[in-house]
């Protein structure tokens, strides 16, 4: 491994743009979901046979055991002109003896094949937004983009596979059950404790706000903006765990890097128009715009999420 082809892991049966998985291929879901582009996500996990993951804390990715691979699948329902469900890649982390390795694989216009890609490829996109269509040029990563937002401490490292984020219920065919417990169940993790400092759906609005936020800086942001990884000289520490301290959120710190932009401060409290953070996710300029990589458009209900906690935001910078 990496295969040339999906197809030759043999993790669905069937039609092969139908997902449907094999057995102990186990689809799973994440609290709050990276944005890319608003494609929707399917996610599964494969493990081999007699060994298990090994639980170590609520923010940390457990101790997957070598052959242990994350399929994670990005496509669009209601693509215009038909109306239907297409497929653009599928991305696997595969645990090997030395580490995590990455294998992107783009799917053909037939949706009946998906083949490994090592390079960035844009690929012409429209579809159906709940009611507005949008077409964008959507670029799937290279394995050197992969290397920028899964390395940390200079090792390659899941991001959303952490208990604080798969601590949820999920329905199964066999009934719905919390996702850390099924995994106990099939003996793909070791156990769990009884409490986790989990995060949120960011778009549940019945949420307070600063779960909200905080879930969707972590899932989004932190994976570059926290200790050990490519953005870690910034002044900021958007990890769940880490944000419950403001001055991590970027409240009233002065920013490092030089944009267009006249913000004094990451975040201004009551001031969007004076606070980087929103300035670089509601902008599509490369050199500018946050994330780097992963998007091609605003995420609007992102940038309407941070405006108003901005606006909820009580502390007055110097």
């Amino acid at each position: 491994m990496p295969y040339a082809s999906l197809s030759e892991y043999n993790f669905f049966e069937g039609e092969l743009k139908n997902l449907q998985p094999v057995y102990k291929v186990i689809p799973y879901d994440i609290n709050s979901s990276l944005f890319t582009d608003y494609a929707i996500k399917k996610r599964f996990i494969w493990m081999p046979k007699d060994v298990q993951a090994n639980y170590t804390t609520d923010r940390e990715v457990p101790v997957f055991p070598i052959g242990t691979v994350l399929i994670k699948n990005f496509y669009y329902d209601n693509t215009i002109p038909n109306n239907t469900t297409y497929i653009i890649e599928t991305r696997l982390m595969i645990k090997k003896a030395d580490g995590w390795a990455f294998a992107n694989y783009v799917w053909n216009d037939e949706q009946t094949e998906a083949l490994l890609s090592t390079q960035r490829e844009t690929i012409r996109m429209s579809w159906n937004q709940n009611g507005t269509a949008i077409t964008t040029n959507y670029k799937t990563p290279s394995t050197i983009d992969c290397a920028t937002c899964h390395t940390i401490n200079n090792v390659y490292t899941p991001i959303g596979v952490k208990p604080q984020n798969l601590n949820k219920m999920y329905t199964y065919n066999d009934g719905t059950k919390n996702q850390l417990s099924k995994w106990i169940e099939e003996d793909y993790l070791d156990t769990k404790p009884t409490t986790i400092n989990s995060t949120v759906d960011w778009a549940d609005a019945s949420q307070s706000l600063e779960l909200r936020v905080r879930s969707y800086l972590d899932i989004n942001c932190a994976h570059c903006h926290s200790t050990g990884t490519s953005c870690d000289y910034t002044p900021m520490e958007l990890s769940f765990s880490q944000s419950t301290v403001p001055e991590n959120l970027g409240i009233c710190r002065e920013p490092i890097d030089f944009v267009t932009g006249d913000q004094q401060y990451i975040v201004s409290g009551q001031d969007i128009q004076g606070s980087l953070m929103h300035f670089r996710m509601n902008t599509n300029i490369q050199s500018e715009m946050m994330p780097p990589v992963g998007r091609t458009i605003v995420h609007q209900e992102g940038v309407e999420l941070i405006e108003e906690w901005i606006n909820s935001v009580e502390t007055t910078c110097p």
